[in-house]
Formats: structure tokens, C-alpha cells, sequence
């Protein structure tokens, strides 16, 4: 099949992967390279430098806007389907016409429309995470389900889960082409579902209120933006010790190698690494013998 593929980041790019092996990609559209790091330098999406790095000659598009005139321009291309994966905007009337549009969404439909389905599973706690294909339309990710794939929740990190929903998502897409004749499409519940969304760096600003809480945020938003108190302090690599017991926010319970014990309004964690603003990442225990602080003590 000739396929247009639509899609950005990396979990996109292992997606466009997959299709590379046993479809035609007729070209490619994804956002604009933008400036990155320290040395704010251009960087091209990560579906981008997935062709650069084959030295693939399709034709890429990164257009700023998604006009009539650019519609015509993919229409001229005459593709048989188009493939969507966190490319990172709204499809217009005059794209979703040129042919069907299919769409890899990062939750199970219709749980977590919208721009961070990933971070959001993971904040809610749900039993299982997934992801689903459907059938694009005027919308945000309302259209029919074409088909999905789960797995359960093991506590996996959001970078853990990117990457396994991402090599699901290549494999479902491989699935669904070999079988769209005969698949009949499931209209969603719109009254089940919710919406995320994007993630702000401002949402990894915590407090020790409740320990379940902040497990989940730690995972959640690992990478990106992580989670941080009022002072900047980062806290990583969180486990739950328990989730009832009220302690005094803050307050340092007990210390084992590595480990700090720290409790919440609601429970209690343990802290295995801590990074201070513009220093490197410590252990937890390192970090509280550096400033001195004994059980019984506030970490702030």
C-alpha cells in the first residue's frame, strides 16, 4: 500500500519503523525541526532523522500550517491510506478527505483523548495500559476503533511505557493492513470518555501530601519534567512504603543504604536519589548525610 505516515516523536518513529519493512512510504509529514538543549541547536523530529539515518529518499513534509494548499499538494501524491501517530495537531476536513486516516492513539479509547494519554494512564492508576487504532474523523480521537492492544500495569516508568506501547503500536498497525477488508469498525462510548492535556513543566511541582500521589507522579512525568519540591530538589526513584498513616510533611522516618524514608500527609515513600537544582543526580542517603539531616528531620 502507498502510505502517507503523519507522526513526530520517537514513538512514532518506531511505528514509521515498522511500516518501512513491508510498505511503500510514499512521504512523510511531521512538525518542524525546533531548538533544543543547552546550545539551543535545531532539532529534527525524531521520525525525520529515522529517513536521514536510512538516507531514504521520501519526500518530507513539515508544514506550519495545515491549509488547503498543502492538502492539495498530499492529494497529488495519491496515497492509498494515511497513517497518524502523535504527529501533534488537528487534521483538517481537507486532509481527512485526500484518503481514510487511521490513527495510533496511546490509551485505550475512549480513556485519554488528547496530547498526553501516557502520563495520564499512569497518574490514574489504571489496571491495564494500551493502545488503540481507529478511524480518523472531525474531532479529537472520537473516531470508530479499528482495533487495540493492552498490557497490564507493572509500575513502568513513562519512558518504559512509550517504548513498549510504541513496538504494540508497529504491530498493530502491520495487523490492521493486513486485515482492514474484513475488520468492522466499533463506534466509542462518548459518555466513557476523558481528555489529557499536554503536559506543563509547572505539574512536576509536589508536595509530601499523599505518598500514592507522588509515586504515580514520579512515574508519570520521568523525563519529563520529573517531579521537583518548591526548592528545585528532584525526587526520583520513588516506592511506595505505604499509603494510610499520616506523618508530618516532609519528615524523614527511617534510612537504609541509598534509601531515605520519607512521610506524607497520607502515607509514606521511599526515595532512592535526589539531584539539587544545577547538581548531579545523588543518592537519597548521600544527599542527607551531605546536609546533615538525621531522622526525625524536614527534607525541604
Amino acid at each position: 500500500m502507498r502510505i502517507v505516515f503523519m507522526g513526530t516523536p520517537d514513538y512514532a518513529a518506531v511505528i514509521l519503523e515498522s511500516l518501512l519493512e513491508s510498505h511503500e512510504i510514499c512521504a512523510l509529514v511531521c512538525q518542524e525541526d525546533k531548538r533544543a538543549g543547552r546550545d539551543m541547536r535545531l532539532k529534527a523530529p525524531a521520525t525525520k532523522e529515522l529517513l536521514q539515518s536510512r538516507s531514504l529518499k521520501i519526500p518530507i513534509f513539515q508544514p506550519k500550517i495545515l491549509d488547503r494548499a498543502f492538502a492539495e499538494e498530499l492529494a497529488a501524491l495519491q496515497c492509498d491510506i494515511i497513517i497518524v501517530a502523535a504527529y501533534g495537531k488537528i487534521l483538517p476536513k481537507a486532509v481527512l478527505d485526500i484518503a481514510p486516516c487511521i490513527n495510533l492513539h496511546a490509551s485505550i479509547l475512549p480513556k485519554f483523548r488528547g496530547a498526553s494519554p501516557i502520563q495520564q494512564s499512569i497518574l490514574q492508576g489504571e489496571k491495564y495500559f494500551g493502545v488503540s487504532v481507529m478511524q480518523m474523523q472531525e474531532g479529537l480521537d472520537c473516531g470508530e476503533i479499528l482495533g487495540f492492544k493492552v498490557i497490564p500495569n507493572t509500575q513502568q516508568n513513562a519512558i518504559e511505557l512509550f517504548a513498549s506501547l510504541a513496538k504494540m503500536a508497529g504491530e498493530l498497525t502491520l495487523e490492521y493492513l493486513e486485515r482492514f477488508k474484513t475488520i468492522k469498525p466499533l463506534a466509542q462510548i462518548d459518555a466513557d470518555c476523558s481528555y489529557c492535556k499536554k503536559i506543563k513543566k509547572e505539574w512536576g511541582l509536589v508536595e509530601f501530601d499523599c505518598a500514592q500521589s507522588l509515586v504515580r507522579k514520579s512515574l508519570a512525568y520521568s523525563g519529563w519534567p520529573e517531579i521537583y519540591l518548591q526548592s528545585g530538589l528532584k525526587l526520583k526513584k520513588l516506592t511506595l512504603k505505604e499509603s494510610q498513616e499520616a506523618h508530618t510533611k516532609g519528615k524523614i522516618l527511617a534510612m537504609r543504604e541509598n534509601e531515605i524514608c520519607v512521610g506524607c500527609n497520607k502515607g509514606s515513600i521511599w526515595i532512592a536519589a535526589l539531584q539539587a537544582p544545577s547538581k548531579k543526580e545523588m543518592s537519597a542517603y548521600a544527599y542527607v548525610q551531605g546536609k546533615r539531616l538525621k531522622v526525625g528531620d524536614i527534607l525541604e
